[in-house]
């Protein structure tokens, strides 16, 4: 299930008004834009990415990335009934059936373990699988924070260059008063758009990216010992019991609230039977 970070977007968007709306109560937005200042900021620091990582690195960090904006994981608590289910369909009619719940499940990595619970995978031989596919996954993760962690670091150094780019362009035509301006505005410009684009979008993407990928890691340990346990037949019960201590206080409350509700739905319904 696909859910819209609507945090991250409102952050820069947030972040990025406020900084424009203080420029226009002082002065003209116009002043600060200046097309050679941002093409020295970020293309230069993008052109030095190109050199420190590999066009595959590169690549596969865009579709990282992404995680930042949407997530694609299900929520603990339909997770937790995802294996209620399975495990309650598994006591009944034996693990076999399981493969039929197959195309109803989105994440590759529980399918995919899912898949050797059934064809009789060795406990041990489905945890070590999985967790090389768990540490590749973390691998990706990494190469995605460093990236951005790099960029961050880049962009204001870039716009130091620029910033003596302008200085030497205003040296050079110190006898032309016109050309003061122009050369001003690019040495200062660039170093406002390096620290601005690192503080604000790359450095803050790096934390959000390393926030989901250690709340995904959790999540995929989970599936591992919860597929295990589903392997060994364990009662439906005890398997809602032991999902349950993963959860978040909120996430408690949210379950408590569904099995309240499904209580009073069963009553209703032996009241109306009766």
């Amino acid at each position: 299930m696909k859910q819209f970070d609507s945090m991250t977007v409102l952050g820069i968007v947030v972040g990025l008004g406020l900084v424009l709306l203080g420029i226009k109560m002082e002065g003209e937005l116009s002043a600060f834009w200046n097309i050679s200042g941002l093409m020295i900021t970020l293309g230069g620091s993008f052109g030095a990415l190109m050199v420190n990582f590999r066009a595959e690195e590169i690549k596969t960090v865009l579709q990282v990335t992404k995680q930042a904006f949407i997530r694609k994981d299900e929520s603990m608590v339909d997770l937790s009934n995802r294996f209620v289910y399975l495990a309650e369909k598994a006591r009944r009619e034996g693990l076999l059936v399981l493969e039929d719940e197959l195309p109803e499940i989105e994440d590759p990595f529980l399918q995919n373990g899912l898949q050797m619970v059934i064809d009789g995978f060795e406990p041990e031989a489905i945890r070590k699988i999985l967790l090389s596919e768990l540490e590749s996954i973390e691998d990706r993760h990494e190469l995605g924070q460093s990236l951005f962690q790099t960029w961050g670091t880049l962009a204001p150094a870039f716009g130091m260059i620029g910033t003596l780019i302008g200085l030497v362009m205003m040296l050079g035509k110190l006898e032309d008063p016109s050309a003061i301006g122009p050369g001003m505005a690019v040495a200062l410009l660039t170093t406002f758009y390096g620290v601005l684009l690192a503080n604000l979008i790359f450095i803050p993407l790096a934390g959000k990216l390393a926030i989901y990928s250690k709340e995904e890691s959790n999540r995929k340990e989970i599936i591992i010992e919860a597929l295990l346990s589903l392997q060994s037949g364990i009662n439906p019960r005890l398997m809602k019991e032991h999902l349950k201590a993963y959860f978040s206080p909120a996430e408690r409350r949210l379950l408590e609230e569904e099995e309240q509700q499904e209580e009073e739905e069963e009553l209703e319904e032996v009241i109306f039977n009766a």
